[in-house]
C-alpha cells in the first residue's frame, strides 16, 4: 500500500509540476512573443528527416501590422463567436458533434450497401481559436481524452492570462499555412508576394480557407472549392467582430 501511495503521490506531483510549467509559459506570453510552438518543432523535425532541404518561413509581426481583413476572415471562418466566448464555444461543439454523428451514420450505411465505394465520414471540428492555439502551442498532435482535457485546461488559462487581442496575435503569427509556412507574414509573402498588412479582403479569405488543411490546399491553388469558400468567407467578414 505504501508503494502504491508513493506512486500516486509522484504522479500527482508530476501533474501539478506540468500544469505550473504550462502556466509559467503562458504567463510569459503576456510580454514575450513565443519563438516557436510544439507543433512547429514537430513539423521542423518531420520536414528535416523526410526532405532533402528544410523549407521554413516565419516572421513575427505585431497585431497592428496584420491586415484587419485577415483578422476578420480568420474569425469568420474559424470562430465567429471569438470575442464573446470564454475559450470554448459549447454551442459550436454541440453542432459539430451532431453533424459528425450523422456523417458517421451515413458513412456506415454506405459501407454496408457498397463496401467498395465506402469512404470515411467527413469530420468537422468545433474548436475555437483559443483551443487551437492551446493545442499548437504546448501539446502533441495525438487525439485522446487526456490530451483533450489538457487542452481545455490550457484554453481556460490562456483566456484568463491573455487578452483576446493577444490570443489572436499569437495565433495569427504561429498558425500553419502550408508546409514550413507559419504565420500571417510568411503566408502573405509566400502566396501573394506582399506583407500581411496589405492583404485584400479576398486574399485574406483565401488564406482563411486553408487553415483546416493547409498542406492540402497549398497544392490546390486553383481549386473551385477554395474559390467558392473564399467568396463565402469574404461575404461574412463584415459581421466578424474584432477584439
Amino acid at each position: 500500500m505504501k508503494a502504491l501511495a508513493r506512486w500516486i503521490a509522484l504522479l500527482l506531483f508530476a501533474f501539478i509540476a506540468l500544469q505550473l510549467f504550462f502556466i509559467g509559459r503562458i504567463a510569459a506570453m503576456t510580454v514575450l512573443d513565443p519563438q516557436s510552438t510544439t507543433f512547429q518543432r514537430s513539423e521542423a523535425w518531420r520536414i528535416a528527416t523526410q526532405k532533402d532541404k528544410l523549407r521554413w518561413r516565419q516572421q513575427w509581426v505585431a497585431y497592428g501590422q496584420i491586415s484587419e481583413n485577415l483578422k476578420r476572415a480568420v474569425i469568420a471562418s474559424e470562430d465567429g463567436n471569438f470575442v464573446y466566448h470564454e475559450g470554448v464555444d459549447w454551442d459550436a461543439l454541440e453542432k459539430a458533434w451532431n453533424r459528425n454523428s450523422k456523417a458517421e451514420e451515413v458513412a456506415a450505411k454506405r459501407a454496408m450497401l457498397a463496401p467498395s465505394r465506402a469512404r470515411p465520414a467527413k469530420i468537422i471540428g468545433g474548436s475555437t481559436i483559443t483551443q487551437q492555439l492551446a493545442k499548437n502551442l504546448l501539446l502533441s498532435g495525438e487525439r485522446n481524452l487526456m490530451r483533450k482535457g489538457q487542452e481545455l485546461v490550457l484554453t481556460i488559462v490562456l483566456e484568463q492570462a491573455l487578452s483576446k487581442e493577444r490570443i489572436l496575435e499569437i495565433y495569427l503569427n504561429s498558425v500553419e499555412w502550408g508546409e514550413g509556412v507559419f504565420g500571417a507574414e510568411a503566408a502573405a509573402q509566400h502566396y501573394f508576394r506582399k506583407g500581411a498588412g496589405k492583404l485584400t479582403p479576398y486574399e485574406a479569405a483565401r488564406l482563411a480557407v486553408m487553415l483546416p488543411q493547409p498542406k492540402r490546399f497549398e497544392k490546390l491553388p486553383g481549386s473551385g472549392y477554395v474559390a467558392s469558400r473564399a467568396s463565402t468567407i469574404a461575404a461574412r467578414m463584415r459581421d466578424a467582430q474584432l477584439p
